[in-house]
């Protein structure tokens, strides 16, 4: 039976960390340690210099153990398999991320930086994005098929799976695209908005321009083109 850590960037009462217990737990004993409310594009930070808290609370999948943080989700994979856990887990899952986790957002993400903890912990790692949109079909469709492809894939050392699902309903989904390389472009292209600040200075408001174009054999392209992507990424800092 596995011992599975679920954790995310969208806070512990997202609705992307609730579907993924509830497919988790079919395959093992699921704990979760997410953060308290939104932490996204948190990347791989971690809590030093300060403290912070956990507390058991309610979850509301069956059999499931579930602690809030007030850290990061790296903090929260950290006190998972150093702390919390009666022992270290098998595997961890990081999302549903509302929101893809692609090309060079990868280096910003707080979902997939929880991932990257989870493997210089030792421990087997997935993220999961979608679209942030509500269409959720095409992830509840697949992820129990790809959770049970996944848990046991091998991986390199410091490597983790990136899963994202594209934003189309389910019969318009043309499959999954496995070993995409992580594109080398941006989902938007970002610019700041400005505006005076009542007591001075400048307020600068970020407006992204979504980019229509990615390169042939990566994540991006995948779900341009409405496929589930599976790929591996690899952090050595």
């Amino acid at each position: 039976m596995k011992r599975i850590l679920i954790t995310n960037d969208d806070g512990i009462a997202a609705d992307g960390i609730v579907r993924l217990a509830e497919a988790a737990v079919k395959l093992g004993e699921v704990w979760i340690v997410a953060p308290d409310s939104q932490r996204s594009a948190m990347s791989h930070s971690i809590t030093l210099r300060d403290s912070f808290k956990a507390w058991e609370t309610d979850f509301p999948v069956p059999g499931v153990r579930a602690f809030a943080c007030t850290g990061t989700p790296a903090d929260c994979v950290r006190i998972g398999v150093l702390n919390i856990l009666p022992g270290k887990p098998d595997t961890v899952f990081s999302g549903i991320n509302h929101g893809y986790n692609l090309a060079s957002d990868l280096q910003y993400s707080a979902t997939v930086g929880a991932a990257f903890e989870a493997a210089f912990q030792g421990v087997h790692a997935v993220a999961f994005s979608e679209a942030a949109k509500d269409i959720r079909e095409t992830a509840d469709g697949y992820l129990d098929s790809i959770i049970a492809e996944l848990i046991d894939a091998p991986l390199g050392e410091n490597e983790i799976y990136n899963v994202n699902f594209p934003g189309c309903p389910l019969s318009e989904c043309r499959g999954i695209l496995r070993d995409r390389n992580v594109s080398s472009g941006f989902i938007f292209k970002d610019s700041y908005d400005e505006s005076p600040a009542p007591d001075g200075g400048t307020v600068y408001t970020v407006n992204g321009l979504r980019q229509p174009t990615a390169e042939k054999g990566t994540d991006l392209r995948a779900v341009m083109d409405r496929y589930i992507s599976i790929g591996r990424a690899r952090n050595i800092s």
